[in-house]
C-alpha cells in the first residue's frame, strides 16, 4: 500500500495544475515577449506579425476593436507606453491554443498627457500555420482603492 500511495503522489506532483507549472512553449513565450516589445516600441511591423487579421480587443472601457484599431492606437503620434511587468501572471496552454494574462501596472503618454492604470488582461493566443498569433484580448481596469 505504501508503494502505491508514493505513485500516486507522484503521479500528482507531474500532473498538469498539481502546483507545479510547466514553461511555455519556446515558441509561444519569445512570441508573447515580441507582442509586449511591440506594444511599448509602437513597432507597427511587428504588431502586424503576431496580431491575427481577425483580431478582437474587448477593451478597458467595453468597446469592441479590431486589428487595425489596436495598431492605429500604439503607432498614433502622441502615444508612448511605458515598460511593464505581468503581475500575478496567468498561463494556460491547451495544444495550439493559451491564455496568457494577468494584472499590469500601466503608465504612459497619450496625446502628451501621462496616464497611470492599473488593468488585468488576458490575451487567447492560437497557433496557426505554426506561428503563434494574438486572436482575442479582454482587459478589465481595476478599480484604485
Amino acid at each position: 500500500m505504501l508503494h502505491l500511495r508514493t505513485a500516486l503522489f507522484a503521479l500528482a506532483l507531474t500532473a498538469p495544475g498539481a502546483g507545479f507549472a510547466a514553461p511555455l512553449p519556446a515558441d509561444l513565450a519569445a512570441a508573447a515577449h515580441a507582442y509586449d516589445a511591440a506594444q511599448v516600441n509602437g513597432d507597427r511591423a511587428g504588431l502586424e506579425r503576431l496580431v491575427a487579421d481577425d483580431y478582437v480587443l474587448v477593451n478597458g472601457a467595453g468597446q469592441v476593436q479590431d486589428k487595425a484599431r489596436l495598431i492605429a492606437d500604439y503607432v498614433a503620434p502622441g502615444f508612448k507606453l511605458d515598460p511593464f511587468t505581468i503581475e500575478e501572471p496567468v498561463e494556460k496552454v491547451f495544444g495550439d491554443t493559451a491564455l496568457l494574462g494577468g494584472r499590469v501596472n500601466m503608465t504612459g503618454a497619450d496625446g502628451g498627457q501621462r496616464f497611470a492604470l492599473v488593468v488585468r488582461f488576458v490575451d487567447t493566443w492560437a497557433k496557426r500555420d505554426g506561428q503563434w498569433r494574438v486572436v482575442y484580448s479582454q482587459v478589465t481596469r481595476v478599480a484604485k482603492p
